[in-house]
């Protein structure tokens, strides 16, 4: 009940309002989020890589719905592309696009045409683009769009989501040579008639994907934090003989940083999944969503400015 709640207040003016404006969330913010700004990006990504870790930037800004703020994203990544190129991160740092932000909700003709720029500016900085998945509704139009993609630019990444009932379906058609294939929990509400709602669902469901995947020729990138997970998965490096150079473990900034350097030292590839940008909210939520635990400490951030807003309410 709780994620649902942090999902659906994602989608809320008011709570946005209130946690944006409140004294401390932009700190809070930032334990996930590396900054608004490129310079801040790539600040993070320096450090980053620089302790061994790999990284995929996000640029948030998603849910556009005109034509000018589609264009002003897909600027926004160039520009990234090319400092990422010019300080020489490109070879361990590629960027994740949500089509939304270059214009899906308008029409799927514009934004493939706008992803096509970010995945060749990003070519040209030595790196790739993995699609992100988002919500259920766009499942289809999101692979469809990789299919085209992946004609000129065949690294394009894919995003599966475990905790839709046909995840397993979707490694099995993805698991193929040269795939790129990020598999993840799910952070979007969905209906249960198409999605597992139970946490052990959606844990046996990532498991059936995971030997889908390793058992394939593509390269998984399976995308958790959840120690079980991961013992599963170095059980499957085994059983499929894979070494370390044929997938690798992605997690989110901000979020066990001590694991994936861990993971790192002991020789496994971890990429690290770093959001910036000015409209930080939605993602935000999301991440609490994904990790309920979390809330008490922006409830800890938001209580100043509760109290006040309660004030202002009883004074009235």
């Amino acid at each position: 009940m709780i994620r649902r709640a942090l999902l659906a207040a994602s989608h809320s003016g008011g709570a946005r309002r209130v946690v944006e404006t409140a004294p401390f969330a932009r700190d809070v913010a930032r334990r996930f989020i590396a900054g608004e700004t490129a310079a801040d990006a790539a600040r993070v990504t320096e450090r980053l890589t620089g302790e061994g870790l790999l990284v995929t930037l996000d640029v948030l800004g998603e849910d556009v719905h005109d034509k000018e703020r589609a264009e002003t994203n897909v600027g926004t990544y160039r520009e990234l592309l090319e400092r990422l190129h010019a300080e020489g991160l490109g070879s361990r740092a590629e960027v994740s696009l949500k089509l939304s932000a270059v214009g899906r909700a308008l029409d799927e003709e514009l934004a493939l045409d706008n992803a096509r720029r970010v995945c060749e500016a990003a070519a040209t900085a030595g790196t790739t683009v993995t699609l992100d998945m988002e919500e259920p509704e766009a499942v289809d139009a999101t692979f469809r769009t990789l299919h085209e993609l992946r004609r000129d630019h065949p690294t394009v990444g894919a995003v599966v989501q475990a905790y839709l009932r046909r995840a397993e379906e979707y490694c099995a058609d993805l698991a193929y040579e040269g795939s790129r294939v990020r598999l993840c929990k799910g952070a979007y509400a969905a209906p249960e008639a198409i999605a597992f709602v139970e946490k052990d669902e959606i844990d046996k469901s990532f498991v059936r994907c995971m030997k889908v995947l390793m058992a394939g020729k593509g390269y998984p990138m399976l995308a958790t934090h959840d120690p079980r997970l991961i013992e599963i998965a170095e059980a499957l490096t085994l059983l499929n003989d894979r070494d370390a150079g044929t997938f690798e473990y992605q997690m989110l900034y901000g979020v066990r940083p001590q694991e994936q350097r861990r993971l790192a030292a002991e020789g496994a590839q971890v990429r690290v999944y770093v959001a910036y940008g000015r409209d930080w909210y939605a993602y935000f939520m999301r991440r609490l969503a994904e990790k309920p635990a979390n809330l008490r400490m922006v409830m800890r951030s938001l209580a100043p400015a509760i109290g006040w807003a309660g004030r202002r309410k009883v004074s009235r």
